[in-house]
């Protein structure tokens, strides 16, 4: 206890673990738990859950377009930068908007486990889509007090302990709701899930509000709040080169979404059990994940941010193609056990390098409807595609050829990086959280 009261314990540790024990990377790490519990409530959870079910795999599949409302949530991410609610708003724009938040998230979860996919699957449909909202606007919460939390030499640090957050959240839940399911019924699963939205509540409590926000401009009359509105998008897109950055964030991660969104269709296809899917996509992938963050911050300091981006594109691409492996030889665990820690060594890596380009490209007045809208642009297509297409993909091609093609769906995105890095668009695309006092550290994104 006499290390822990010492306020120079840290400094004890190897000069490389020093930075992910500050007060605002373990913050990013809890926030991170809650942001990534409701994804996996209806991502692999809920894909689990309707295949044992019996559900056809076109119907599963179709249900990838609950997730658009992660891909739309900055349509009303003005209202949480600058709606102030009553009574709790005491705490702070953003702490308060936590807690909201942070209950409707726990009741639309606890909604979706009571209901039965074999009885109506249409309510389940609506069910799932209201966690889909509530867990978007979680998102835009989470996102914009991480960022304005952080300060810019932290970025690359916070955006890793933020993805291993998320993991631990996204796996702590799937793997909690899988052995509840198994034991229980998937109802208690879904109820015990719900607890994990405290850890953001319990974040926002004990940090407090962010010292980098900024005030928006106070609304007085309906035109104010129309240019309120605006004034995100306007001011990104009157940046250097703007409509480029829109365009490598919208199709960097198609081909990563297509794939990660069937992974529970392929191994439910070839028979593995829930105890295997626990142990090996929900154990075994985050330590892998774990070790790819990890490297991914020293990759991310000491390379700089451009070369980390360019060498996580290029994993996460390359990843897909274990799966067509996997595929290819069937029902074996280590054959799964390869694929699943590649891909999550490749993601994390990604996690760090290019989270905190996304996040750096935000200007701290608009923090919560930028990085709404980038976040959700990098992967709208790849989630519409899955919806849509996936399931008639898979049946008519093969889960074989369908991870080749996802390979192959990546590649744009690592040319138009490169590209950009070649013109020196991606320094002049960033916006001020990634600065202080208003000039870029460049040290940082080299």
């Amino acid at each position: 206890m006499t290390a822990i009261r010492n306020p120079d314990w840290r400094k004890r540790l190897p000069i490389g673990l020093q930075p992910y024990f500050q007060k605002s990377a373990i913050a990013a790490l809890l926030l991170g738990v809650s942001s990534g519990f409701p994804f996996a409530m209806i991502a692999a959870t809920l894909t689990t859950r309707l295949a044992q079910s019996g559900i056809e795999k076109s119907t599963v599949t179709l249900f990838a377009l609950t997730f658009l409302a992660y891909n739309f949530k900055w349509i009303w991410a003005p209202i949480v930068d600058v709606v102030k609610l009553p009574i709790i708003g005491r705490l702070g724009q953003r702490v308060s908007w936590l807690i909201f938040v942070a209950i409707l998230v726990a009741v639309s979860i606890i909604v979706l486990g009571t209901l039965d996919p074999k009885a109506d699957i249409a309510s389940v449909a609506i069910a799932a889509i209201c966690v889909g909202i509530a867990g978007a606007t979680f998102d835009i919460v989470i996102d914009a007090y991480r960022i304005e939390l952080l300060k810019p030499e932290e970025l690359g640090v916070g955006s890793g302990m933020s993805q291993y957050g998320w993991r631990m959240g996204a796996a702590g839940a799937g793997s909690l709701a899988l052995v509840v399911a198994a034991r229980s019924d998937w109802a208690t699963a879904y109820y015990a899930c719900a607890c994990f939205s405290l850890f953001a509540v319990f974040t926002g409590l004990w940090m407090g509000e962010p010292s980098r926000r900024k005030e928006p401009q106070k609304l007085t009359n309906p035109v104010q709040a129309a240019i309120a509105y605006v004034s995100p998008l306007i001011e990104f897109f009157k940046r250097s080169g703007a409509v480029v950055v829109l365009i490598f964030v919208l199709v960097h991660k198609i081909g990563d979404t297509l794939a990660n969104l069937t992974f529970r269709l392929l191994f439910e296809d070839l028979g593995f059990t829930n105890d295997e899917v626990a142990f090996y996509d929900v154990g075994l992938g985050f330590i892998a994940l774990l070790v790819g963050i990890f490297i991914g911050g020293i990759i991310y300091a000491r390379f700089g941010m451009k070369k980390a981006v360019m060498l996580s594109l290029i994993l996460m691409m390359v990843s897909n193609l274990s799966f067509a492996g996997l595929a290819a030889i069937g029902h074996n665990n280590w054959a799964m056990a390869g694929a699943i820690g590649f891909e999550n060594f490749a993601s994390g890596i990604g996690g760090v390098a290019v989270v905190a380009y996304i996040s750096a490209l935000c200007n701290l007045q608009f923090t919560a409807t930028q990085f709404a809208l980038l976040s959700a642009a990098a992967s709208i297509i790849g989630r519409f595609l899955t919806g849509t297409t996936a399931g008639q993909l898979i049946d008519s091609f093969g889960f074989v050829n369908f991870y080749l093609l996802t390979t192959l769906a990546a590649l744009p995105g690592c040319i138009i990086f490169w590209l950009m890095i070649r013109s020196g668009l991606v320094d002049r695309s960033l916006g001020d959280v990634g600065s202080k006092d208003g000039e870029q550290e460049a040290d940082i994104f080299a």
